[in-house]
């Protein structure tokens, strides 16, 4: 095991997932610093009651943030949705997509939202105008998370870190807006999201569990692959 553990580090750590008893042994280990999903991880999990699985969680996790997605693609829709997720909770965020599927951005509904008190977290965001424009539209005396997707922009070939670096610098003058780096495909993405000044990062539970890697000696680490190969082919009976 590494010598360094996930608790050096100053930015909050959000689980990504949505598997309810997973979620509530991280919050009662007090592992983490609160909760992220969306439709398609609940999905995954099978779940097929939206609801009933928002209040089930919610009725073990009381105190940490958890951010639920809205679902529609109409904005009229999506304020409803946003109604009813943040009346679940005072803990909850509610996830609002930059656009719908058409491309539409969704700053009005933003901007509505923030200004009617609800704590947004304003996801699938990728470029420094959206950032810009989502700011504008928030109410700065209102707690909210832009969630920039960082794993997603690198996997285009794009350094993400400048970017969140904008993110950063735009909302360091209000203490409320927070920027989460999301969708991080490896450990060393919260070394990363942590020198950038980012507030949050997202991981699953998986990625979690491997930051126990972090400041382990290289020599070792080598060793320990090479055992690996070696023992799993002895288990698979190759011959040459």
């Amino acid at each position: 095991m590494g010598v360094s553990t996930i608790n050096q580090f100053r930015i909050k750590i959000f689980a990504d997932g949505a598997d309810v008893q997973e979620i509530v042994l991280m919050d009662e280990n007090n592992s983490i610093d609160g909760f992220t999903t969306n439709p398609t991880l609940m999905a995954q999990a099978g779940v097929e009651d939206y609801l009933g699985f928002a209040e089930a969680l919610l009725s073990k996790v009381k105190e940490k943030s958890i951010s639920f997605e809205v679902f529609s693609d109409d904005l009229d829709e999506m304020y409803e949705q946003a109604i009813i997720l943040r009346n679940l909770g005072d803990n909850v965020s509610v996830k609002i997509p930059v656009t719908n599927t058409k491309g539409v951005p969704t700053y009005s509904l933003v901007e509505k939202l923030s200004n009617q008190g609800v704590k947004l977290n304003v996801t699938a965001v990728f470029t420094t105008s959206q950032i810009q424009n989502i700011y504008d539209a928030l109410n700065p005396e209102i707690n909210s998370i832009i969630s920039i997707f960082s794993g997603r922009i690198a996997n285009a070939g794009i350094d993400p870190e400048p970017i969140v670096k904008f993110a950063v610098d735009l909302c360091s003058k209000n203490e409320k807006i927070e920027i989460l780096w999301a969708s991080p495909r490896e450990v060393f993405n919260l070394i990363q999201a942590e020198r950038c000044g980012c507030h949050i990062i997202t991981m699953t539970p998986n990625l979690i569990k491997a930051t126990k890697d972090i400041g382990k000696n290289l020599e070792q680490y080598s060793l320990e692959t090479v055992k690996m190969f070696y023992d799993d082919a002895v288990k698979s009976g190759f011959k040459l």
